[in-house]
């Protein structure tokens, strides 16, 4: 059994997915960063300087001036000011791994259709035999082409 599950680690669709999932992660990470860091703070300053991670509702009495306020005073929320950041996370994710499926595609159609070779051979007239294009004689039937 622990050869089994030795083979199927080591063969090379699992070591490609498990490689996939960690640089998945990594690069969701840094697009999260992006969002939050990057792209929410212009947006939130063009919209009055609104900061799209405080907005949320509270469930129950109480005003709050922060989500991080409400959550520390144990108040149930509804956060959807994350979840529109979460939101712009997914299309940027979505939208880049369009553009690399696509580009991907564009490859494998490029290999696919491989470059047509002139022919460097043809058939003699009078014994069908494939000789050479540049022979001036058949080396089988001696005929002169």
């Amino acid at each position: 059994m622990l050869k089994e599950f030795r083979e199927f680690a080591l063969k090379g669709n699992a070591v490609d997915l498990a490689i996939g999932v960690i640089i998945g992660a990594a690069f969701g990470t840094v697009v999260t960063s992006m969002v939050n860091d990057i792209l929410m703070p212009p947006i939130g300053k063009v919209l009055g300087g609104v900061d799209f991670a405080n907005f949320f509702v509270v469930l129950g009495g109480g005003q709050y001036p922060s989500l991080k306020t409400a959550k520390d005073a144990g108040a149930a929320t509804i956060n959807y000011g994350v979840f529109v950041n979460n939101v712009i996370n997914l299309l940027i994710v979505a939208a880049v791994l369009f553009l690399v499926v696509k580009a991907m595609n564009a490859l494998r159609r490029e290999q696919a259709v491989a470059p047509v070779k002139a022919p460097t051979t043809k058939d003699c007239p009078m014994c069908a035999t494939t000789i050479p294009l540049t022979a001036k004689r058949c080396p089988h039937c001696t005929s002169t082409l």
